[in-house]
């Protein structure tokens, strides 16, 4: 993984709409692989060359929600960062990943509601400046009042 910000956690008091974290990451075979193990979704579309060749995405492709957790990353550690409850989140998957894509995952802050600490934000992941992935994520930003 290759992230372009430091680790760790931003309080609701220190949030500003505006606010944008990165990650990216090269999906590997193995991640793909890990995924199917981990989720049990061994659909062959992720997992058969012979078989995915023969859909409308001629090749393999990652699993949506192996994406999406680029994202969750992001949250987690970076915006608002550890401490962080997810509480909703859409998703839209634009377009495929394919093993060997570079994923860049970007979260913005896009609204702040300090007093039920509810941060809204944008979500999306992109391959090539191209936009594969949108959604929008509404968490529970850890307090420095309660730390």
């Amino acid at each position: 993984m290759l992230d372009n910000s430091p680790r760790g956690t931003i309080v609701i008091e220190n949030l500003e709409v505006g606010m944008m974290r990165s990650l990216r990451k090269v999906v590997t075979d193995e991640d793909i692989e890990m995924f199917a193990q981990v989720s049990t979704d061994r659909n062959p579309v992720h997992l058969d060359d012979a078989y995915a060749q023969d859909t409308i995405f001629e090749g393999r492709i990652a699993h949506g929600m192996l994406t999406a957790g680029l994202v969750s990353a992001v949250i987690g550690e970076q915006l608002p960062g550890h401490g962080t409850v997810y509480l909703g989140q859409s998703l839209r998957f634009l377009a495929p990943v394919r093993p060997g894509d570079m994923v860049t995952a970007e979260v913005e802050v896009t609204a702040i509601d300090y007093t039920k600490r509810k941060v809204t934000l944008d979500t999306r992941c992109l391959v090539d400046g191209k936009k594969v992935l949108a959604g929008e994520a509404v968490v529970l930003a850890p307090s420095g009042k309660f730390d």
